[in-house]
Protein backbone atom coordinates (compact mmCIF):
# COMPACT_ATOMS: atom_id res chain seq x y z
CA UNK A 1 0.00 0.00 0.00
CA UNK A 2 1.25 3.47 -0.84
CA UNK A 3 2.32 5.84 1.90
CA UNK A 4 -0.52 7.53 3.78
CA UNK A 5 -1.16 11.07 2.55
CA UNK A 6 -2.17 13.96 4.75
CA UNK A 7 -5.17 15.01 2.59
CA UNK A 8 -7.32 13.38 -0.08
CA UNK A 9 -9.14 15.94 -2.23
CA UNK A 10 -12.36 14.39 -3.56
CA UNK A 11 -13.81 15.92 -6.74
CA UNK A 12 -17.06 14.45 -8.13
CA UNK A 13 -17.82 15.53 -11.69
CA UNK A 14 -20.71 15.17 -14.10
CA UNK A 15 -20.74 17.10 -17.38
CA UNK A 16 -18.58 20.03 -16.29
CA UNK A 17 -16.25 20.31 -19.30
CA UNK A 18 -16.51 24.10 -19.16
CA UNK A 19 -15.22 24.59 -15.61
CA UNK A 20 -13.27 21.42 -14.78
CA UNK A 21 -9.82 22.53 -16.00
CA UNK A 22 -10.03 25.70 -13.88
CA UNK A 23 -10.89 23.58 -10.85
CA UNK A 24 -8.02 21.14 -11.39
CA UNK A 25 -5.44 23.83 -12.12
CA UNK A 26 -6.31 25.50 -8.81
CA UNK A 27 -5.95 22.37 -6.69
CA UNK A 28 -2.75 21.26 -8.44
CA UNK A 29 -1.15 24.68 -7.90
CA UNK A 30 -1.22 24.59 -4.11
CA UNK A 31 1.54 25.80 -1.81
CA UNK A 32 0.97 22.58 0.14
CA UNK A 33 3.63 19.95 -0.63
CA UNK A 34 2.55 17.83 -3.62
CA UNK A 35 3.68 14.66 -1.84
CA UNK A 36 1.29 15.33 1.04
CA UNK A 37 -1.99 15.20 -0.85
CA UNK A 38 -3.78 13.28 -3.57
CA UNK A 39 -6.57 14.35 -5.91
CA UNK A 40 -9.30 11.80 -6.65
CA UNK A 41 -11.78 12.69 -9.40
CA UNK A 42 -14.92 10.59 -9.78
CA UNK A 43 -16.35 10.94 -13.29
CA UNK A 44 -20.02 10.01 -12.86
CA UNK A 45 -20.59 8.73 -16.42
CA UNK A 46 -20.35 12.18 -18.01
CA UNK A 47 -21.67 12.46 -21.58
CA UNK A 48 -19.78 15.63 -22.59
CA UNK A 49 -16.00 16.15 -22.95
CA UNK A 50 -15.28 15.77 -19.22
CA UNK A 51 -13.21 12.61 -19.77
CA UNK A 52 -11.08 14.38 -22.40
CA UNK A 53 -10.33 17.17 -19.91
CA UNK A 54 -9.42 14.65 -17.22
CA UNK A 55 -7.01 12.91 -19.56
CA UNK A 56 -4.96 16.11 -19.75
CA UNK A 57 -4.35 15.87 -15.99
CA UNK A 58 -4.04 12.09 -15.59
CA UNK A 59 -0.39 12.19 -14.47
CA UNK A 60 -1.32 14.24 -11.40
CA UNK A 61 -4.72 12.89 -10.38
CA UNK A 62 -6.44 9.59 -9.72
CA UNK A 63 -9.46 9.11 -12.02
CA UNK A 64 -12.39 6.83 -11.23
CA UNK A 65 -14.84 6.42 -14.13
CA UNK A 66 -18.29 5.24 -13.11
CA UNK A 67 -19.79 2.89 -15.70
CA UNK A 68 -23.21 4.36 -14.98
CA UNK A 69 -24.43 7.54 -13.29
CA UNK A 70 -24.81 6.88 -9.57
CA UNK A 71 -25.37 10.44 -8.35
CA UNK A 72 -23.37 12.92 -6.30
CA UNK A 73 -23.45 11.27 -2.84
CA UNK A 74 -22.58 7.87 -4.28
CA UNK A 75 -19.63 9.35 -6.14
CA UNK A 76 -18.43 11.16 -3.02
CA UNK A 77 -18.58 7.93 -1.01
CA UNK A 78 -16.64 6.13 -3.73
CA UNK A 79 -13.95 8.80 -3.51
CA UNK A 80 -13.74 8.51 0.28
CA UNK A 81 -13.51 4.71 0.11
CA UNK A 82 -10.64 4.96 -2.40
CA UNK A 83 -8.80 7.66 -0.46
CA UNK A 84 -5.50 7.14 1.31
CA UNK A 85 -5.20 10.04 3.72
CA UNK A 86 -5.89 11.20 7.25
CA UNK A 87 -8.12 14.07 6.09
CA UNK A 88 -10.78 14.48 3.42
CA UNK A 89 -11.54 17.73 1.57
CA UNK A 90 -14.32 18.01 -1.00
CA UNK A 91 -14.04 20.29 -4.02
CA UNK A 92 -16.83 20.61 -6.59
CA UNK A 93 -15.79 20.46 -10.22
CA UNK A 94 -17.26 23.86 -11.16
CA UNK A 95 -15.51 25.68 -8.30
CA UNK A 96 -11.89 26.55 -7.57
CA UNK A 97 -9.69 27.50 -4.63
CA UNK A 98 -6.99 29.85 -3.36
CA UNK A 99 -3.44 28.53 -3.72
CA UNK A 100 -3.07 28.34 0.10
CA UNK A 101 -6.37 26.48 0.52
CA UNK A 102 -4.94 23.10 1.59
CA UNK A 103 -2.01 24.54 3.54
CA UNK A 104 -4.26 26.63 5.78
CA UNK A 105 -6.99 24.00 6.24
CA UNK A 106 -4.40 21.41 7.22
CA UNK A 107 -2.66 23.79 9.62
CA UNK A 108 -5.90 24.47 11.50
CA UNK A 109 -6.90 20.79 11.58
CA UNK A 110 -3.48 19.50 12.57
CA UNK A 111 -2.92 21.96 15.44
CA UNK A 112 -6.43 21.76 16.90
CA UNK A 113 -6.93 18.12 17.80
CA UNK A 114 -10.06 18.79 19.87
CA UNK A 115 -11.90 20.25 16.87
CA UNK A 116 -13.04 17.61 14.40
CA UNK A 117 -13.44 19.73 11.26
CA UNK A 118 -12.80 23.22 9.94
CA UNK A 119 -14.72 25.14 7.26
CA UNK A 120 -13.42 28.23 5.49
CA UNK A 121 -15.35 31.25 4.28
CA UNK A 122 -15.89 31.61 0.53
CA UNK A 123 -16.44 34.02 -2.33
CA UNK A 124 -19.66 33.47 -4.26
CA UNK A 125 -18.72 34.20 -7.88
CA UNK A 126 -20.54 34.42 -11.21
CA UNK A 127 -19.70 32.64 -14.48
CA UNK A 128 -17.06 35.27 -15.23
CA UNK A 129 -15.41 34.78 -11.82
CA UNK A 130 -16.57 38.16 -10.54
CA UNK A 131 -17.25 38.21 -6.80
CA UNK A 132 -20.96 38.50 -5.95
CA UNK A 133 -20.47 38.33 -2.19
CA UNK A 134 -18.12 37.06 0.49
CA UNK A 135 -19.94 34.53 2.66
CA UNK A 136 -19.55 33.40 6.26
CA UNK A 137 -19.33 29.60 6.02
CA UNK A 138 -21.28 29.10 9.25
CA UNK A 139 -24.12 31.47 8.38
CA UNK A 140 -24.35 30.23 4.77
CA UNK A 141 -22.85 26.73 4.85
CA UNK A 142 -21.96 24.81 1.70
CA UNK A 143 -20.73 21.26 1.24
CA UNK A 144 -17.21 22.20 0.20
CA UNK A 145 -14.25 24.00 1.73
CA UNK A 146 -14.30 21.77 4.82
CA UNK A 147 -11.53 19.54 6.10
CA UNK A 148 -12.79 16.38 7.83
CA UNK A 149 -10.97 13.51 9.46
CA UNK A 150 -11.59 10.49 7.27
CA UNK A 151 -12.29 8.27 10.28
CA UNK A 152 -15.06 10.63 11.43
CA UNK A 153 -16.81 10.50 8.04
CA UNK A 154 -16.59 6.71 8.07
CA UNK A 155 -17.99 6.62 11.61
CA UNK A 156 -21.15 8.56 10.71
CA UNK A 157 -21.74 6.46 7.58
CA UNK A 158 -20.45 9.00 5.02
CA UNK A 159 -23.03 10.50 2.63
CA UNK A 160 -26.59 9.19 2.50
CA UNK A 161 -26.92 8.09 -1.13
CA UNK A 162 -30.67 8.68 -1.13
CA UNK A 163 -30.04 12.45 -0.97
CA UNK A 164 -29.26 13.34 -4.58
CA UNK A 165 -29.67 16.97 -3.47
CA UNK A 166 -29.09 18.28 0.09
CA UNK A 167 -26.51 15.55 0.64
CA UNK A 168 -24.24 18.09 2.34
CA UNK A 169 -26.99 19.29 4.72
CA UNK A 170 -27.78 15.75 5.75
CA UNK A 171 -24.11 14.91 6.28
CA UNK A 172 -23.49 18.03 8.31
CA UNK A 173 -26.57 17.46 10.46
CA UNK A 174 -25.38 13.96 11.37
CA UNK A 175 -21.76 15.05 11.79
CA UNK A 176 -22.60 17.85 14.20
CA UNK A 177 -24.54 15.54 16.51
CA UNK A 178 -21.18 14.00 17.47
CA UNK A 179 -18.43 16.37 16.34
CA UNK A 180 -17.43 20.03 16.17
CA UNK A 181 -16.93 22.17 13.07
CA UNK A 182 -15.12 25.49 13.51
CA UNK A 183 -14.82 28.44 11.17
CA UNK A 184 -11.72 29.73 9.39
CA UNK A 185 -12.44 33.39 8.68
CA UNK A 186 -10.64 33.43 5.33
CA UNK A 187 -12.41 33.21 1.94
CA UNK A 188 -10.23 30.46 0.49
CA UNK A 189 -12.96 28.81 -1.60
CA UNK A 190 -14.59 30.10 -4.79
CA UNK A 191 -18.19 28.90 -5.09
CA UNK A 192 -19.46 29.40 -8.64
CA UNK A 193 -23.09 30.31 -9.30
CA UNK A 194 -24.34 29.42 -12.78
CA UNK A 195 -27.43 28.22 -14.60
CA UNK A 196 -26.65 24.50 -14.31
CA UNK A 197 -26.27 24.47 -10.50
CA UNK A 198 -28.31 21.60 -9.07
CA UNK A 199 -29.87 23.98 -6.55
CA UNK A 200 -31.66 25.76 -9.42
CA UNK A 201 -34.01 22.76 -9.76
CA UNK A 202 -36.79 24.03 -7.50
CA UNK A 203 -38.96 20.91 -7.63
CA UNK A 204 -36.07 18.65 -6.70
CA UNK A 205 -34.94 21.03 -3.97
CA UNK A 206 -38.44 21.07 -2.50
CA UNK A 207 -38.56 17.26 -2.50
CA UNK A 208 -35.20 16.85 -0.77
CA UNK A 209 -35.88 19.67 1.71
CA UNK A 210 -38.98 17.77 2.77
CA UNK A 211 -37.02 14.52 2.92
CA UNK A 212 -34.39 16.15 5.12
CA UNK A 213 -37.02 17.43 7.56
CA UNK A 214 -38.64 14.00 7.73
CA UNK A 215 -35.30 12.33 8.46
CA UNK A 216 -34.55 14.75 11.31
Amino acid sequence: MSKLKKISVIIPVYNQERYLARCLHSILSQTFNDDHFEVIVINDASTDSTLFVLEQFKKNIKIINNKKNIGLPGSLNLGIKNSNAQYIVRLDSDDYVNDKFLEILYMFANYNSKINAFACDYHLIDENEQIIETANCMEKPIGCGIIFRRQDLIKIGMYDEEFLINEEKDLRSRFETEFLINRIELPLYRYRKHETNMTNNKNAMSHYNKKLKEKK
